[in-house]
């Protein structure tokens, strides 16, 4: 089934009266009586463009159809179970004022959460948080629609632990907030390991007794991520190994790239030699970049190298993905790192920006710090952490020169990787770092 393009905008406004458009079946190739399996909107629900509306379902695909325009949903035409071809009008959207300024999360659009906090869902291996940056769960089996598998992956759901109520067996976006809501009722929720929920709760504490208070909600990407860290931390025996750089010569190598960039439009930065640094000792130090296997007992060895870099937005920390870092040069690195960066900034990260990682770095820029322990990005099983260089005498050996050094820290799970092996990966990185012919080996 062919993705969908969006319907025709409809006709200009000037006069600021909102105008009612039709929103149709778009072209879904040589298929015809495709059934609603779902429908995304209630009637008064506000949309943007490219927010799904409905989803359809062939013998062989499911297609989301797309808002075309922001509004308002003022009516539905169809129901579940009804069988539309291509041209078939789906809903009517008031246009004009009253759309979004972006795209809500799914998880923004459910229903209120209740006032005391839910116990932890079961955490399954695969499951992924989507500002996590980490690896997509494995929903292959699963009988939903792309819309429902998305919110499982915000909240950190695993679907195959959820039977649908839907048509057919259909896990439908209820089912995921139902499964929330009572996990404790859950046969599968019973029978899961604790994974960290035995851990007494920290006692409430009325602050308003003391003096002033003000109650500000946590912002999304911080609600979404705080769940994954908690169960990384939880989980992965962290180890954090510290060592340092000697930067100079790249650093003033650098400052000519930089130079020369910013007439094409973009900066080279540190961070793009941290990643080709990275790569080169990933290579040399294969258990790095591979994953523990859901039992436990082995290792997955990754053949790419899809580097994951923590960016600080306004909502708080995400970590989009460079695909392919082993095959791009520090120019290209630079390039999609200023993409990605801009987008996350912007809040128009999506899930394929964020996933397949292996590795991930997360820096602090010049903002300040010696060290600082980062913590591992599960399902991978190490991250790098760097601070602010600082300018420090070094002895050659007859007399101290100055040098740039960059501190580094290197947190590990402990489970596939012991100290000395960290040492050595460390000191790769940075031995790579200081001389740059090495980062082209």
């Amino acid at each position: 089934m062919k993705p969908a393009p969006h319907s025709p905008p409809g006709p200009p406004n000037p006069g600021g009266t909102p105008v009612s458009i039709e929103i149709k079946v778009p072209d879904i190739g040589d298929f015809k009586d495709v059934p609603v399996i779902e429908i995304l909107v209630n009637v008064g629900d506000k949309v943007n463009v490219d927010d799904p509306l409905v989803s359809l379902e062939s013998d062989k695909a499911t297609m989301e159809v797309p808002a075309s325009v922001s509004g308002i949903v003022e009516s539905i035409a169809v129901k579940i179970g009804d069988k539309v071809s291509e041209g078939a009008t789906i809903l009517v959207v008031q246009a004009g004022e009253g759309g979004m300024a972006q795209p809500p999360s799914l998880v923004e659009q459910q229903e209120p959460a209740p006032s005391a906090p839910p116990p932890p869902a079961p955490a399954a291996p695969a499951a992924a948080s989507a500002a996590g940056g980490s690896k997509i769960a494995d929903f292959s089996g699963v009988h939903a629609s792309p819309s429902v598998r998305r919110l499982a992956r915000e909240l950190s759901v695993d679907l195959n632990q959820l039977k649908g109520t839907g048509e057919k067996g259909r896990i439908t976006q209820g089912d995921v907030r139902n499964f929330l809501k009572g996990p404790a009722a859950s046969p599968a929720a019973a029978a899961a390991p604790a994974g960290g929920s035995g851990i007494p709760e920290i006692p409430a504490v009325d602050f308003s007794k003391f003096g002033p208070i003000e109650v500000k909600p946590l912002a999304r990407i911080k609600k979404l991520s705080g769940p994954h860290l908690h169960r990384a931390w939880l989980n992965v025996p962290h180890v954090t190994h510290n060592d340092e750089a000697d930067i100079t010569d790249i650093e003033a190598y650098r400052k000519e790239l930089d130079n020369a960039a910013k007439e094409k439009g973009f900066r080279v930065t540190l961070l793009a030699f941290l990643v080709k640094a990275a790569v080169s000792a990933l290579r040399a130090h294969p258990e790095f970049n591979a994953s523990l296997s859901p039992e436990k007992d082995a290792l997955i060895y990754k053949k790419f190298y899809n580097i994951g870099i923590a960016v600080d937005t306004p909502d708080g920390l995400v970590v989009p993905v460079i695909k392919d870092a082993d095959r791009k040069g520090v120019h290209e690195i630079s390039q999609d790192m200023g993409t990605i960066s801009k987008k996350a900034r912007d809040g128009k990260l999506g899930p394929a920006d964020m996933s397949g990682g292996t590795f991930s770095i997360s820096s602090l820029g010049g903002i300040g710090g010696t060290s600082f322990t980062p913590i591992v990005n599960a399902p991978e099983v190490a991250i790098l952490g760097v601070v602010r260089s600082r300018m420090t005498p070094v002895w050659n050996g007859k007399e101290f020169q100055p040098r740039l050094v960059l501190p580094i820290s290197l947190s590990y799970d402990h489970r596939v990787i012991d100290g000395a092996l960290a040492a050595r990966f460390a000191r790769h990185l940075c031995t790579s770092l200081e001389d740059v012919r090495r980062l082209i080996l």
